[in-house]
């Protein structure tokens, strides 16, 4: 739980230090990520009797606190401040993927045939 609390706090400022759209939404992406574990670990701790389980309610009201901010940060991101991510999972609204066939296959191997 404490490293998805330290997750959420350095992916902000990752993001805030790179100008670039597709990095901001992969730190987007992680911080979401640890919230969600951070809001479903609550179900862990009454499966072990866990004492002070209200606690999590109210750490559950401060993420969907967070939530909010968040979708409003998430929304400054500049899309027109992006390279291309090759992976294809953060690139800007409207900038298509490049086709399998971009990539020529058979050339893969050529450089092995030539021992």
């Amino acid at each position: 739980m404490r490293a998805d609390s330290y997750i959420m706090q350095v992916k902000v400022v990752g993001a805030e230090g790179c100008g670039l759209y597709d990095i901001k939404m992969e730190c987007a992406a992680l911080i979401r990520k640890a919230g969600r574990d951070l809001y479903i670990q609550k179900h862990s701790l009454e499966m072990f009797d866990f004492e002070y389980v209200s606690y999590m309610d109210l750490l559950r009201d401060k993420i969907d606190e967070y939530k909010i901010l968040f979708k409003d940060w998430v929304g400054t991101f500049d899309p027109y401040h992006a390279i291309k991510d090759d992976w294809g999972l953060f690139n800007p609204p409207g900038i298509e993927l490049p086709d399998a066939d971009d990539d020529d296959a058979a050339d893969f191997f050529d450089d092995e045939d030539d021992d």
